[in-house]
């Protein structure tokens, strides 16, 4: 019987100066989906793990299920027998865009099951709208990049205009990621409904400048240009010591230093790899040292986005 596998990797959404807007895939972790021939009309959810029993097997509230029966629907193909598993490989409610790893696994693995009827961007509107059942928002700056790879900008998220974004040379990450939760709804909560006029100018003159450093390899300016002026000074206080943390990776080298998308997950971007591991190593051993465990760790950037392993 057929069977294939396919992985979607976990991200980083916002990257500090384009909230819902900007997102960088990393090379892992991620989330991998098992589609098979099945036995019954229709397309069924027959494993889940790693999920802590969180997930629900309901194709029409998960998000892996709901993005892979949108793309079927829309090939008339909602009797078609398919078996899916899902396996979780990163944990839920770090910021590194989980249930948009796991809504591009889904919809990637039914494409890629069926011999790739669509294109990678043909397929992302599906994704997104498997997200969508996780958080509510419509919004592709995780999403786009776990299709995609590498770094991303969505000029319109209704309209699904998406712009590839160059990746320079030995560009990466250092992650840190607390163990403390943060709900992505409280974290869109405390958002103020207003910017400041002054904070508005700063923080387009930052992604116009971050946007243009990529294409240049202007790895000066990119560190210039990495200044949240809006979201990070309001999520903050959602994560203990974060400006400590913030200055240790900027004295240890980082280009610059943020949330990823809803947090606790934070990132550093480097300019080579050195450094990244000595943040990593640096922050872990501060959050030890005022007993918070973490999981840190490097990635380069994923430039493939979801790929198929078998």
């Amino acid at each position: 019987m057929k069977s294939i596998r396919v992985f979607a990797p976990a991200t980083v959404g916002n990257l500090a100066v384009g909230y819902d807007i900007l997102g960088v895939a990393l090379e892992s972790p991620g989330d991998e989906v098992v589609i098979k021939e099945g036995y019954r009309p229709g397309l069924f959810i027959t494993e889940i793990s790693g999920d802590s029993g969180k997930l629900t097997r309901d194709i029409l509230k998960n998000t892996a299920g709901y993005a892979a029966r949108q793309l079927l629907k829309k090939l008339g193909l909602e009797d078609m027998p398919l078996e899916m598993e899902i396996h979780k490989k990163m944990k839920m409610g770090t910021g590194l865009g989980s249930s948009a790893a796991s809504a591009v696994a889904g919809v990637y693995g039914v494409n890629a099951f069926l011999d790739f009827p669509f294109t990678k961007k043909e397929i992302l509107r599906f994704a997104v709208e498997g997200e969508q059942i996780a958080d509510g928002a419509f919004h592709a700056d995780n999403v786009a990049p776990s299709l995609l790879g590498g770094i991303v900008l969505i000029r319109s998220n209704e309209e699904m205009d998406i712009i590839e974004l160059p990746v320079p040379e030995n560009l990466c990450l250092a992650m840190v990621y607390p163990h403390i939760e943060i709900l992505t709804s409280e974290s869109r909560a405390i958002l103020k409904d207003t910017v400041a006029l002054n904070d508005f100018i700063g923080q387009t003159g930052n992604i116009a400048a971050f946007t243009s450093a990529l294409y240049t390899s202007d790895y000066a300016m990119l560190g210039r240009s990495l200044q949240d002026l809006v979201i990070e000074p309001q999520r903050a206080q959602l994560i203990p010591d974060f400006y400590k943390l913030k200055d240790i990776a900027e004295s240890a080298g980082a280009l610059g230093f943020s949330i990823s998308g809803a947090g606790p997950s934070m990132f550093a971007l480097c300019d080579n790899m050195e450094t990244a591991e000595k943040i990593t190593m640096s922050n872990k051993r501060y959050l030890d040292s005022v007993g918070i465990a973490s999981d840190c760790f490097t990635s380069g950037i994923n430039t493939k986005g979801a790929y198929l392993i078998n």
